[in-house]
């Protein structure tokens, strides 16, 4: 079991994410997914949960996959994938990533904390969400075409409206949590992620999870190459 860790927590930080901050310090993987690590590990990656605050309030950011991608297709997802030998920690890998996909200013974000490790099977990925204020937002956009088609930040008053929030099947019978968000749909890893902090966040407004929505066939990901981003289906 992997738990939560405060690495900053600075004064100026808005007290919306308060709340938030307080909490992660005790989550655990159990909070995001009951799927547990195996004992000989799975290849560590990183994503960028990256919270700003812009002209509609406090967002999050994050990039829409190309359609043409073998993995991921047209798929929302976090800045974020494996490990490189060089990167020194899940924070070097977070940040990296965010810089290469979005042209993102390491400078601009201040790291908070890790999040618990996450595994996904159908990858062997184990997934450090690495949790971010990002202090002096600047424009971002697509820096490898081939594999982001688009950037959005996500104001966090549009991802928890009752109608913005639905479920989805997955081909293979997973049903989970999703968002339909300025012409995004956001399931699978991302939108579990995303569910689970805007309850710790006590941001989350009540909605009725009765409406689902049938994931096609070209959504599901297939094990992702190694090195790629991880997989987006977490039960």
């Amino acid at each position: 079991m992997s738990t939560g860790r405060v690495l900053n927590s600075p004064d100026d930080l808005p007290s919306w994410l308060d709340p938030l901050l307080d909490r992660v310090s005790t989550c655990r993987t159990e909070d995001f997914t009951p799927l547990r690590t195996p004992v000989g590990g799975g290849r560590p990656s990183a994503v960028l949960v990256l919270l700003g605050e812009g002209a509609d309030g406090p967002d999050l950011l994050v990039l829409q996959r190309a359609a043409t991608m073998r993995n991921h297709a047209g798929q929302p997802a976090f800045p974020g994938g494996g490990t490189d030998p060089e990167d020194a920690d899940a924070v070097a890998t977070a940040l990296r990533e965010a810089q290469e996909e979005v042209g993102l200013d390491p400078a601009s974000a201040e790291v908070l904390a890790l999040l618990p490790d996450l595994y996904i099977p159908v990858s062997s990925f184990v997934v450090t969400p690495v949790l971010a204020w990002w202090r002096h937002p600047h424009p971002v956009s697509p820096r490898q075409p081939a594999e982001v088609a688009h950037v959005a930040r996500l104001p966090i008053s549009e991802l928890v409206d009752p109608e913005n929030r639905i479920r989805v099947r997955h081909p293979s019978g997973w049903i989970g949590p999703a968002f339909q968000v300025r012409g995004l749909l956001v399931w699978g890893f991302t939108a579990g992620v995303i569910s689970a902090l805007l309850d710790m966040g006590g941001w989350s407004r009540t909605w009725q999870p009765g409406r689902i929505v049938e994931l096609p066939d070209a959504s599901a990901p297939v094990s992702a190459a190694r090195g790629g981003a991880p997989d987006e289906v977490l039960p």
